[in-house]
């Protein structure tokens, strides 16, 4: 075969894979707007609840005051749930640029399934929650997030509050990370596919930008006294991607990020916008900064194959003072798919489950 046949041979199967991707992808949108129409509480998670049912796991869509913000979130209760008797609790803290009806739910959902009294709100400035500018995303507000979950779940009937333990996702673990450093509330903690948002902001994801650090702090305080002069808000991120567009993204990562926040498991509120300024704080802050302050029981969780686990293998060895510390790889697992895909979920849920069984229930027990 000469070269001009073979490189058209070449372009045509390109073009072919390219054109099955994109009519998958198509598909997968529309499954995702018909599970979102379909769903009375949003949820576009596989097995999600449709209908609270006596006896079953139910979910409580309700609201409460943070730092003058009204947080939209998400209680759910384990099945034959008794106001009278008392239960453990988990927080869990949603990715960057997610909501509370997508992966968190779907882990929120399985833990109350475990017997667990299960919260998942939406941050600060996004999702359904309240606070002006859209989209700011400062990790001071991310992180009071998660102390916020902690006050109402703490005043929500039957929660034991000597056994309230958190998990965070992708951004929310970080945040996570974060938090559990001064609230000692939170008895035992969990990450899964741990993002560390500032060191990515300020270096790049897999430090691909570490040259132009000075250049992008400069836009962002530009950014800033622009909105502050009340001028134009400036963002960075997306708010949707074309196919043609998502099918020319080199990194695995944010391929398959966009497919699952825009594609098969989309949600009106969920974007992967942020407002520029908000650099400023994001790129100056390091989840594990002060993470020996962590003394609880700890669980990080990543895939192998994840491009995102140089984060999880960073944080995990600097948690000197975390008791009972594991670090757990679910195989063959990318970051994106430990949100969805069902043999990777359930390996990630059956390991949370040991380790909350172990650090809040049996711990509990001997303690008493």
């Amino acid at each position: 075969m000469n070269r001009g046949k073979m490189w058209n041979l070449m372009r045509t199967m390109k073009f072919s894979i390219l054109s099955f991707t994109m009519m998958l992808l198509a598909t997968n949108t529309v499954k995702a707007q018909e599970t979102l129409g379909q769903n009375p509480f949003g949820l576009v998670y596989a097995g999600a609840i449709t209908a609270n049912v006596d006896g079953k796991v139910n979910i409580h869509p309700v609201t409460y005051q943070l730092n003058g913000i009204t947080i939209a979130a998400n209680v759910y209760t384990p099945a034959n749930y008794d106001p009278t008797k008392t239960y453990p609790a988990i927080t869990v803290a949603h990715p960057n640029g997610g909501v509370k009806e997508q992966t968190a739910g779907l882990y929120a959902q399985k833990l109350a399934e475990a017997g667990y009294i299960t919260i998942t709100a939406d941050a600060s400035y996004q999702g359904a929650s309240g606070g002006e500018p859209r989209h700011t995303d400062k990790p001071q507000f991310r992180t009071e997030d998660i102390h916020g979950m902690a006050d109402f779940i703490l005043q929500y009937p039957g929660v034991d509050a000597a056994r309230l333990g958190t998990l965070g996702i992708c951004g929310g673990g970080g945040y996570t990370l974060k938090a559990v450093q001064s609230d000692k509330r939170f008895k035992a903690v969990a990450t899964l596919s741990m993002f560390n948002t500032g060191i990515v902001r300020k270096n790049g994801f897999l430090n691909s930008q570490v040259s132009t650090i000075q250049e992008r702090l400069k836009q962002a305080s530009d950014a800033r006294a622009q909105e502050t002069s009340g001028g134009e808000i400036v963002y960075s991120g997306v708010d949707g991607i074309t196919d043609e567009a998502m099918a020319k993204v080199s990194t695995h990562f944010y391929r398959e990020g966009y497919e699952y926040y825009f594609r098969t498991h989309a949600h009106p509120n969920s974007t992967f916008l942020y407002t520029t300024s908000s650099l400023m704080d994001l790129m100056s802050w390091d989840a594990t900064d002060n993470i020996d302050l962590i003394d609880q029981p700890l669980l990080m969780i990543a895939g192998s194959n994840a491009q995102t686990l140089y984060l999880t293998l960073d944080a995990f060895p600097k948690a000197t003072n975390a008791k009972d510390k594991t670090l757990f790889l679910i195989e063959g697992a990318t970051h994106i798919q430990t949100y969805w895909k069902p043999e990777y979920v359930n390996q990630a849920v059956s390991k949370l489950k040991v380790f909350f069984q172990d650090n809040l229930l049996k711990k509990h027990k001997d303690e008493l």
